[in-house]
């Protein structure tokens, strides 16, 4: 799921870690117990660590692209265990995870057919009552030139609901802000 060159400097500054601990990750988690193992689908080049990581007790990232997540376990050794994978065909066991999480990264999933099966796999690696949560951007002009040369599918937010319910989760909710869209949805606690 490539990335332009200008995204890639983006993704990695420290602007973009300070800006994810501060405003992505508690606004898209607010009010969210992790509990105690937690799997982020597409680290990327680890923004969201940190803050996950003062929200559980042990953090798994599953990241495709081979360099980052080798650049994940040189920089964040001891704070995740990194696997590389794919989000449509997670490389875990069966309810493993409390929580499954993922920040904006869905719109570089190249299909809506992969979309949905990244969140089939999401349901498949919660445990009964575990949460999958996240955001994402929402499609406008300056999102979609940030993005040119990328992958770029975003999800729209008014079509969520039902793909994740599809997927087999209830409790749903979706919220957008402003140029960015939150979302729990749980698996059935039985």
């Amino acid at each position: 799921m490539g990335m332009n060159f200008l995204h890639q400097l983006c993704c990695r500054s420290a602007y973009r870690e300070r800006h994810s601990a501060t405003n992505i990750v508690p606004w898209s988690l607010e009010g969210l117990d992790l509990g105690d193992n937690t799997l982020e689908v597409g680290p990327g080049y680890g923004a969201n660590v940190t803050a996950l990581r003062a929200r559980t007790a042990t953090l798994t990232g599953l990241e495709i692209d081979p360099e980052l997540a080798a650049r994940l376990r040189e920089k964040r050794a001891g704070q995740l265990r990194v696997i590389d994978g794919d989000g449509t065909a997670m490389p875990m066991s069966d309810s493993e995870f409390s929580t499954v999480v993922c920040f904006t990264m869905l719109h570089h999933v190249p299909t809506p057919e992969q979309q949905d099966g990244l969140f089939a796999e999401a349901f498949r690696v919660l445990r009964p009552g575990g949460t999958f949560a996240g955001s994402d951007g929402i499609d406008s002009l300056p999102f979609r030139l940030m993005h040119l040369g990328d992958t770029y599918n975003p999800v729209p937010p008014a079509t969520l609901t039902a793909r994740l319910a599809r997927a087999g989760f209830t409790d749903i909710a979706v919220e957008t802000g402003t140029g960015i869209f939150r979302f729990e949805a749980h698996r059935p606690a039985s």
